[in-house]
């Protein structure tokens, strides 16, 4: 390896370091400003940006955003605060899987948020240690991501097979194999933290603040406002949109046009479908459009955007300009054992926070490597590595909203609350997804 690539390999990173520190659109923008540097001084052929990947993501964010606007995301998470509290002794099963459901269907990880106080509330009231059902919650919203057909880490996988000629191989085989594997590791993950740390009567820390009047009692859900009219509505109808997504991935005969040679591509599919359901639920909400910018949930796409529009242009364009070099250099380590290329999937989504970045950015190296697409598709699920670092917002959201302190980041920022759910729940579903792979494809 040439002192020029390692030298550029250098600025990637300073760039993905510095997109950290600042998150959010700081990611995408370092990024773009890492692409610069590479251009500039070492003379790298910028490659495509992922234009597909960005689309797709626009589409679904217009109708989510849509949707929350008019209140189907509140409907939504009312549905599953009565499912939470139907079974509160079971909520450290319960709440992972009700996260889980609803970031499959909402494609975002951020509709964990206003679940939390409910889980938390839940636990507490029932004498739960709150860290087990919390912690192992957020990783499941997280883990959800990697398997939903709205989500932009699902709409990059799709949109690379796509550009790669990788016809056979979208959004069917991505479901097929990571719904039962991220369901798996999240269960698992969910038994394991059963048996976190001590119960909360046992918990000689918890009952001194307590005692203390440092811990608020448990305290009844707050009465929360009336639903707005069309929340059932524009709930129903996202749904729709989704299921027609799923139906059109799973039958391609029902893309293809009269005298066409091929069906439409799934990336022009769910455009046109996400973005005319986005205009129906504004048709039946009649929500002020106005409003739609300001809904947290299209500001989080727009970030995303942003994020996979400089990182993920970033590593495209430093892989293709070193394919070369890169690619017989670990070749024959990947093609002996290629599951190790999980490891790398899952180290780099600790440092870029986004699923959907770490797999455009890292994905096309899986390729190049000959790596097999039913094996990609199983180790898809490990671009949530997240949770190493404790920093990432729904982490943070989690430990603040336990007012009983039991979740939290250890002595040895390491040894926090979402470490071993986290662990066994990508280890799990990685595992999981191998092995259906195989038997599958």
């Amino acid at each position: 390896m040439t002192l020029s690539i390692v030298l550029q390999f250098v600025v990637v990173l300073a760039a993905i370091w510095m997109g950290a520190r600042y998150s959010g659109v700081g990611l995408g923008l370092w990024g773009a400003v890492g692409l610069l540097v590479l251009v500039v001084a070492f003379g790298v052929s910028p490659t495509s940006p992922p234009i597909d990947v960005m689309l797709i993501i626009l589409a679904v964010i217009m109708a989510a955003s849509v949707m929350d606007a008019s209140g189907g995301i509140d409907f939504l998470v009312r549905i599953a605060e009565r499912i939470i509290r139907a079974n509160p002794k079971y909520v450290t099963i319960v709440a992972p899987l009700t996260t889980w459901c609803f970031s499959f269907v909402a494609g975002t990880g951020h509709i964990v948020y206003p679940l939390l106080p409910v889980i938390y509330e839940t636990a507490h009231q029932n004498g739960i240690r709150p860290e087990r059902p919390m912690a192992v919650a957020t990783i499941a919203s997280q883990q959800a991501i990697t398997a939903s057909p709205v989500a932009a880490a699902t709409a990059a996988m799709i949109g690379l097979f796509a550009e790669k000629g990788m016809t056979q191989w979208g959004l069917p085989q991505i479901l097929m194999v990571c719904v039962p594997a991220t369901l798996t590791g999240v269960f698992v993950a969910a038994i394991v933290s059963m048996f976190v740390g001590r119960d909360l009567k046992d918990d000689p820390e918890y009952q001194a603040r307590l005692k203390a009047g440092a811990i608020p009692a448990p305290i009844a859900a707050a009465d929360r406002p009336p639903l707005k009219a069309a929340a059932k509505a524009s709930a129903l109808l996202f749904l729709t949109g989704v299921a027609l997504v799923v139906v059109f991935g799973f039958f391609p005969e029902l893309r293809r046009l009269p005298g066409a040679k091929a069906p439409l591509q799934m990336p022009i599919v769910i455009e046109i479908v996400m973005m005319a359901v986005a205009a129906v639920m504004l048709l039946v909400s009649k929500v002020d459009v106005d409003e739609i910018p300001k809904t947290s949930t299209l500001r989080a796409g727009v970030v995303a955007v942003i994020g996979i529009f400089g990182l993920a242009w970033l590593g495209d364009s430093f892989i293709a300009a070193h394919k070369d070099v890169i690619v017989p250099a670990i070749g024959k380590w990947a093609e002996a054992a290629p599951w190790t290329f999980a490891f790398g999937l899952f180290f780099a989504s600790v440092l870029l926070y986004s699923q959907a970045a770490t797999t455009r950015a890292l994905m096309p190296l899986g390729i190049a490597l000959g790596i097999p697409p039913q094996f990609l598709i199983a180790m898809f699920p490990s671009v949530n590595g997240y949770f190493f670092i404790p920093t990432y917002g729904s982490l943070i959201a989690a430990i603040n909203f336990d007012l009983s302190g039991t979740t939290k980041i250890g002595k040895y920022v390491l040894n926090h609350s979402f470490m071993i759910p986290g662990v066994v729940a990508t280890v799990v579903t990685v595992t999981t997804g191998l092995f259906l792979a195989r038997l599958m494809f």
